[in-house]
Parts: structure tokens; sequence; C-alpha cells
């Protein structure tokens, strides 16, 4: 009976020992697919550019002067990407400096481009 019993407490530790590697191999895995590399954002990153991106556009389409503009807005790791036209180099100037204001905006790649007024 006690040899029984010592064959099964070894058999439970085992049992424990491998579901015990297994959930951090689990774990590890999963935390390594949430990180971030060189080329792609971590989810919190993604979480955050989402967030400056969308205070971004609503602040444009709320200035006067940058309202009726079609400019398009993304972020990646901080960084915000204007894009699209607008009408004089006043309005791509304001649109950065707009950009510019939100917090956790790391830079600005200003590619606005002037419509020509032919």
């Amino acid at each position: 009976m006690i040899i029984f019993l010592e064959v099964e407490k070894n058999r439970k530790m085992k049992f424990y020992q491998r579901y015990f590697v297994l959930v951090i191999l689990f774990l590890v895995v999963g935390f390594a697919g949430c990180s971030a590399t060189p080329d792609r954002e971590s989810t919190g990153e993604f979480f955050d550019s989402s967030l400056i991106t969308a205070k971004v556009k609503a602040r444009l389409i709320d200035d006067r002067i940058t309202g009726s503009s079609r400019i398009k807005v993304s972020t990646r790791k901080g960084v915000v990407y204007l894009s699209g036209y607008v009408n004089s180099d006043y309005e791509k100037d304001h649109a950065s400096i707009i950009a510019n204001g939100v917090n956790g905006v790391k830079g600005i790649e200003n590619g606005l481009v002037i419509r020509s007024t032919k």
C-alpha cells in the first residue's frame, strides 16, 4: 500500500511538473507575440498609436483652418504621419502644429501636398 501511494505521488508530481512547464511555455510564447520588433508595434504601442491618431484627427477636424481639408493621419510608435492635400503652406504648417500638440506625439512626418490653384 505504501509503495502504491509513493508511485501515485510520483505520477502526480510528474504531471504537475509537465503542466507547469507547458503553462510557462504558453506564457512565454504569448508575451513574445505581444512584444515589439523594429518592424512591428507591440500591442500597447498599437493602442497608444490608435489613441494618438484619433486625437489628432479630432483636433484637425475641429480646427477652423484645417477642418475643411482631407488630411489623412496615421501613427506608428508615436510618430504621426500626415498625408493628403491642403490649400496653402500655412495650412500645412498649422496641421503639424496641431498634431504636435497632442500628448504622446514623438515626431511629425508631414507629407501634405499643397494643391495647385491653376
